[in-house]
């Protein structure tokens, strides 16, 4: 059989096939997150905008679009993307010709992300509707901002955001160490005020 883990910086070895919780540390994802590129690559500015760029700006969202939610949940927010630390980030039209295999890679490890930082394997649906909710606003700043997006062009397929919850909130291409620091410390401000 061909190998189907991949080994990680932190020395962890990821099966793909079975992840484990125990195998997977919050510095590999962090790592691998700040150098995969959103959107293919096809952003304007000198650095790739990354899925833990991508990541923090939905937990931000997700936070200001549901004001006084559990922090657990923003966690989840902040992981709702990590199963790309291996996977990479496939646009949609890929993922729907791959099939269902990618789905099932996807789901995996998504469980036993959820697992090793106390999170349930199946969010509750309002929670995850939640998420998909702010990722989509992302999805449409990150389209006018640095997609090359017209206004009109990123409204019609993205939906118009609510100014509340976007004001302020521009999006900044960084050197991916940078990148990597913040997603860290914005983990680890979640999971101090959850156990504080």
């Amino acid at each position: 059989m061909k190998r189907a883990w991949q080994r990680m910086l932190s020395g962890r070895r990821l099966d793909l096939l079975d992840p484990t919780p125990m195998d997977i540390e919050i510095e590999d994802i962090a790592h691998g997150l700040a150098f995969v590129a959103r959107w293919n690559g096809q952003t304007l500015g000198d650095y790739a905008y990354s899925v833990a760029e991508h990541s923090i700006l939905v937990e931000e969202l997700f936070a200001r679009m549901n004001p006084g939610i559990d922090l657990r949940w923003r966690l989840a927010a902040l992981l709702h993307d990590a199963p790309e630390y291996v996977l990479g980030d496939m646009i949609s039209p890929v993922k729907a010709a791959i099939g269902s295999g990618y789905g099932e890679l996807d789901a995996r490890l998504t469980a036993a992300v959820h697992l090793r930082f106390g999170l349930p394997v199946a969010l509750p649906t309002p929670i995850k509707k939640a998420i998909k909710a702010a990722d989509t606003v992302s999805a449409r700043l990150e389209a006018e901002q640095i997609a090359g997006f017209s206004k009109a062009e990123a409204d019609r397929i993205f939906g118009k955001p609510d100014l509340v919850h976007t004001r302020g909130l521009t999006i900044r291409l960084r050197p991916p160490a940078e990148v990597r620091a913040e997603f860290t410390a914005r983990y680890q401000s979640l999971l101090t005020a959850l156990s504080g």
